[in-house]
């Protein structure tokens, strides 16, 4: 069953759809689509809100997602450390909270 929470922006690299400070509503369990922002955990253990971009395939093989930093100069992503497992997409984010609220 999803689960509403919320997410809190600290880097830049989601410019400028989100800049840091920005409070996000976020729903756990929902099934991310193309073109939607989420929140992923690398493998390194960094959690991070990126694009999806498509489903491919992890290196082991398993289901997973291309995610993309919407400034693509700046942070780390899929470019960077490969596709990222389906079970490591945490959650979808609905709508920023603050400062300026609108759906995502």
């Amino acid at each position: 069953m999803p689960r509403i929470g919320l997410a809190h922006v600290s880097g830049e690299s989601m410019r400028p759809t989100l800049a840091p400070g920005d409070q996000l509503l976020v729903v756990h369990g929902a099934l991310p689509r193309p073109g939607r922002l989420v929140v992923a955990r690398f493998p390194d253990g960094t959690v991070a809100v990126k694009r999806a971009v498509e489903r491919r395939t992890t290196a082991a093989g398993r289901p997973g997602w291309w995610l993309l930093s919407d400034a693509p100069d700046r942070g780390i992503d899929s470019r960077h450390r490969g596709p990222v497992a389906e079970e490591a997409v945490v959650a979808v984010v609905r709508a920023r909270l603050w400062p300026r609220p609108r759906l995502l």
